[in-house]
């Protein structure tokens, strides 16, 4: 790890983290909060993905649908009007609505196979982001002189990474420049984050792997065809399967690569004081049971 001990991370002149874990357990709140501090530099790993990565395919799909209705089309081949995302920090939307859903097209999903190839473009695009976190720690410290910096990463690092590999592309190079921190929650959060993505279910990414297992398990199970699934339904049924399969990755990745800070405990923490508090006492516990 970056930092040996918590007294190294409290001395560090430059510090350098890398968070990790399920989305709606703190991590942009706690990296807004230190942007906010003025001496920390955010970067947003899937507001990287929807501006660098994902940006044209994003803005192409609005332009095929805009090009379905005459008054538009006429505009946009004339290059009278422009299309463009409003991505910001704070709205991820249209990454999430270019990623979609499978299942009817009239419920809102589409072709299993659309599906599939928008998923292979996000784990490129995803992969390329998280590599790109060394360049923006030396743009942030040479470029605009923050001295310290956090990663946010998405909730899906843990679909591209094999923590038990010693020599994992991704982990190897996150962890040479910066601290991995993994934002653990309890039972409790697991069920708060059910509940939250019931309400409201928002597309995902998934291993390859773990989506044609989950996909052909649904068809079997309901007896539909794909044409006839509800795409709301499946992520939501998709939904817990994926916090269960997520977590002992995470764990893996906490235990060999990082440290585990509570979620209970990032949520007291109201500025950068608080935070290297927190991280130096995550420190502290990994070196007692070491």
């Amino acid at each position: 790890m970056l930092y040996s001990s918590a007294q190294d991370w409290r001395a560090a002149q430059n510090k350098r983290v890398v968070i990790f874990a399920m989305s709606g357990l703190g991590k942009t709140y706690v990296s807004d909060l230190l942007r906010d501090s003025g001496e920390w530099f955010h970067y947003s790993v899937d507001y990287r993905i929807g501006t660098r990565y994902m940006g044209e395919y994003i803005v192409d799909n609005a332009k095929r649908h805009a090009m379905q209705v005459p008054f538009l089309r006429d505009l946009l081949l004339s290059d009278s009007i422009y299309i463009g995302s409003n991505i910001s920090f704070e709205n991820l939307t249209p990454v999430s609505t270019y990623l979609g859903k499978p299942g009817n097209p009239e419920l809102g999903g589409m072709e299993m196979a659309e599906y599939r190839r928008r998923q292979a473009q996000f784990e490129r695009a995803e992969r390329l982001a998280l590599l790109d976190t060394s360049y923006f720690i030396d743009r942030a410290q040479d470029l605009y002189g923050y001295p310290h910096f956090v990663c946010d990463t998405g909730g899906s690092i843990c679909e591209w990474v094999d923590p038990a590999n010693p020599k994992d592309e991704i982990l190897s190079a996150l962890s040479q420049v910066a601290q991995m921190v993994w934002i653990r929650g309890s039972d409790e959060h697991t069920e708060e984050l059910i509940r939250r993505f019931d309400r409201a279910p928002k597309p995902m990414a998934y291993r390859p792997d773990f989506l044609e297992t989950a996909w052909t398990r649904y068809l079997d199970e309901t007896g539909q065809s794909e044409a006839e699934v509800n795409p709301d339904a499946f992520i939501r049924w998709t939904y817990a399967q994926a916090l269960a399969h997520r977590q002992p990755i995470y764990e893996e990745m906490a235990k060999r690569w990082g440290v585990i800070v509570e979620a209970s405990d990032m949520a007291t923490v109201r500025d950068q004081h608080d935070f290297v508090a927190v991280i130096g006492k995550a420190l502290e516990s990994r070196g007692e049971s070491a």
